[in-house]
């Protein structure tokens, strides 16, 4: 399997819909467990919905909170265009898409273990809402990148930070496409 080269960085120029989605949903599985871990472990089932919603996303394309962000004026980076609701763009499972399902997945099945395992399980859907915060404020996330290397094709127009020897690293703006893989 070859593998590709660079660090995946989303735009962080402007506050778009998906963007805000990511903050909003690492804020509440933050909020979310917290609360289940010091107040009632029942506060799990919000960390269970934010991943629930995730996941019907990356099938459906129909996010909840992009509609209301939509309706406060935010405009789409992967919303498909020219319809009066926002939905994510579902005709190809691109990076972006894949990296709901996979948080989604995630955080539900986490949940579950928190609950009839152990509330030490806490710590990963901690873990996954900080990831999502830090993604949304810098553009850079752990999930992503691994998707990018093992050659998922991002939709946004990412930053890909590339090694040079002996230079520092440069930003380019452009698209990667399928032939920047290597060996």
């Amino acid at each position: 399997m070859t593998m590709r080269k660079g660090i995946y960085v989303v735009p962080t120029d402007r506050w778009y819909i998906e963007r805000t989605v990511w903050l909003i949903a690492g804020l509440v599985l933050l909020a979310s467990t917290l609360l289940a871990v010091l107040v009632n472990p029942l506060w799990i089932f919000g960390v269970i919905a934010t991943g629930l919603v995730s996941i019907n996303v990356a099938f459906t394309g129909f996010c909840p909170i992009g509609n209301v962000l939509k309706l406060l004026g935010f405009k789409a980076a992967l919303g498909v265009p020219n319809r009066k609701f926002y939905f994510l763009q579902t005709d190809s499972w691109y990076l972006e898409r894949r990296i709901y399902v996979t948080v989604g997945v995630n955080v539900t099945l986490g949940s579950i273990l928190f609950l009839v395992h152990s509330p030490w399980w806490g710590l990963f859907t901690g873990f996954v809402g900080t990831a999502m915060v830090w993604f949304a404020a810098t553009g850079l996330c752990i999930l992503a990148n691994v998707l990018f290397w093992i050659g998922a094709e991002p939709r946004l127009n990412p930053g890909i930070l590339t090694s040079h020897r002996g230079k520092e690293s440069a930003i380019s703006p452009a698209r990667v496409s399928a032939n920047e893989k290597h060996a």
